[in-house]
């Protein structure tokens, strides 16, 4: 079944309800790296809830959109690659809620048959006890096997640029050989993260990191490095996705700070590899 314009721009859900609790806040935590040295007293608040107050890693807003990608719109969904994540806080999210979903798709582009469709998502959560607006999601999909089938042509939104000159901070964090295990606790059961076998038919010689998990990884090292652990800080973390992780990866994040603009990039040290790029960070300063 190929993909219908008039369809997909027509699908959208409202008010679809989720909650989560403190028990996912800690988990999602612990799958990006928080919580390896127990006596890093900017961590534990993220995975314990014995203090004052459960924080919220900002990046947790990813794992609390239900099936973001809606089925049944006639991709191939084994050409599917998810491209870019875009994430606007309004508020520090809560470490246990009921929320309202609104989910949509924005645009899809006809980049050609031999390029793909490029398809953009939103999403909005709300707290369903006053309607308040805790985000907004932005997810760009390039359906690799899905070009030609007749939408407008386009590149959705321009990316933003990292300087080219030395970070002025880097962090490196360690990934576990277990990593893509563990996150997938978060929601995305996809096997390419979990069984061998899926991967190499894939060319992969062993399950990759899911780039949500990368992309956490990232918002963990902004958090440490530039926010000494003040989760209300960050307001804003947009990302390109530009190579797998392999679980085991020490991922290097270089950081430049212009005012409250934080841009970033992320790589793989091992291996010398550009894994997340055109970062870039809001942060909540005057």
């Amino acid at each position: 079944m190929a993909l219908n314009y008039d369809k997909l721009m027509a699908t959208s859900i409202v008010d679809l309800p989720f909650s989560y609790r403190d028990t996912e806040t800690m988990l999602y935590a612990l799958s990006v790296g928080l919580g390896r040295d127990a006596l890093a007293a900017g961590e534990l608040p993220y995975v314990y809830e014995g203090g004052p107050l459960l924080k919220t890693l900002p990046s947790l807003a990813t794992v609390l959109i239900p099936d973001m990608f809606p089925p049944g719109l006639g991709w191939d969904y084994s050409q599917v690659l998810h491209a870019e994540q875009r994430l606007e806080l309004f508020r520090p999210l809560p470490p246990a809620a009921d929320i309202l979903v609104n989910k949509r798709v924005v645009e899809a582009y006809d980049r050609g048959p031999n390029i793909g469709a490029l398809i953009l998502f939103e999403a909005e959560a709300r707290l369903a006890s006053d309607d308040t607006v805790l985000f907004t999601l932005g997810n760009t999909i390039v359906a690799r096997g899905d070009g030609g089938f007749g939408g407008p042509n386009g590149k959705g939104p321009a990316p933003h640029r990292v300087p080219r000159w030395e970070p002025d901070l880097s962090c490196d964090l360690s990934t576990r050989p277990d990593q893509a295990l563990l996150y997938r606790l978060n929601g995305d059961r996809n096997p390419l993260h979990a069984d061998p076998a899926v991967a190499a038919s894939v060319g992969f010689d062993r399950p990759i990191l899911h780039g949500l998990c990368t992309y956490g990884i990232a918002c963990h090292a902004i958090l440490k490095t530039i926010c000494d652990y003040d989760h209300t800080l960050i307001s804003a973390l947009d990302a390109r996705f530009s190579s797998p992780v392999l679980p085991g990866d020490t991922i290097t994040t270089d950081m430049w700070q212009d005012g409250n603009v934080v841009s970033f990039q992320c790589r793989a040290k091992e291996r010398d590899i550009v894994v997340l790029k055109n970062g870039r960070c809001k942060l909540n300063v005057s």
